[in-house]
């Protein structure tokens, strides 16, 4: 924990302050990025930090969520973009705005759990803070009601794309949003009302995602393996449907299992299915 505490100390930022996604990744802000540093840095402020310093970190935290809503949300639909070059130098960005071309539907996920998951850290007088996070929380609820699969309650590889030839309906991202949701309405910062679509984007998950084998076991399956925009990829929709369909990978995984545990205290263990 120190370790990647000091990490993050000298990590590289954008001239705005956001964390660049890696080192070798100059001005680049991802939303993967945001749920690998921001839960973990809030809550080590909780946990080791006090007064003044603390209370330091969490600006750190709350500016990367108002940096990234800044520069990554598309003001239209309210999605996310998947990442954003300040530099406008790779060739995924565009020119003039330097984000990438689509909305992959795990990016989202990562920022949707990682919006949820630090206001656990985030103490209740700091309201101003707190206040900024639920309305972001209340924002991406809207936007992603606005592409859900209607048939099955799931979402899609490239949010706003259905139709498009090779799209697909895709299980991480799915269980993510299964957790945000469920989590944000149990937590009260969603109204009950979003409560019937989380039941029915779980009942997708269940039925559309889940093989129960005749051991018992089950795997998760219809997972995009993996996606990024490093390396020479090009961020284009093509790209997107090009990564391998996989199952039971752990970035599928454990948001399934914590979606799971969600939907049991939101709906009651002998309910949760049906």
């Amino acid at each position: 924990m120190e370790t990647l505490r000091e990490q993050l100390h000298d990590q590289p930022r954008t001239s705005a302050g956001a964390f660049w996604h890696k080192k070798k990744y100059q001005g680049q802000v991802w939303l993967d990025g945001v749920y690998m540093g921001m839960p973990f840095l809030a809550h080590y402020a909780k946990k080791f930090e006090l007064g003044h310093k603390q209370q330091e970190t969490l600006n750190e935290v709350v500016n990367e969520f108002k940096l990234t809503r800044e520069f990554l949300r598309d003001s239209n639909t309210g999605l996310y973009y998947h990442a954003w070059d300040e530099l406008k130098a790779q060739s995924w960005a565009d020119k003039n705005t330097g984000l990438s071309q689509e909305f992959w539907a795990r990016g989202m996920g990562w920022l949707a759990m990682a919006v949820v998951d630090v206001l656990d850290y985030i103490p209740t007088e700091n309201i101003e803070q707190r206040d900024f996070l639920v309305t972001m929380i209340g924002e991406i609820a809207v936007s992603l009601k606005s592409v859900q699969d209607q048939n099955t309650g799931t979402w899609w590889q490239i949010l706003n794309k259905p139709a498009q030839r090779g799209n697909y309906r895709e299980s991480s991202a799915t269980a993510m949003f299964i957790y945000f949701y469920a989590k944000a309405i149990n937590k009260g910062y969603l109204a009950k009302e979003y409560t019937a679509l989380v039941k029915s984007a779980y009942k997708g998950l269940l039925s559309e995602f889940t093989l129960v084998h005749k051991d018992g076991t089950v795997s998760m399956l219809n997972q995009c393996y993996v996606a990024g925009l490093g390396f020479g990829r090009d961020g284009s929709y093509d790209y997107y449907m090009s990564e391998p369909i996989s199952r039971n990978d752990p970035k599928g995984v454990a948001p399934y299992i914590l979606a799971g545990i969600e939907m049991v205290k939101l709906l009651g263990i002998d309910n949760s299915v049906k």
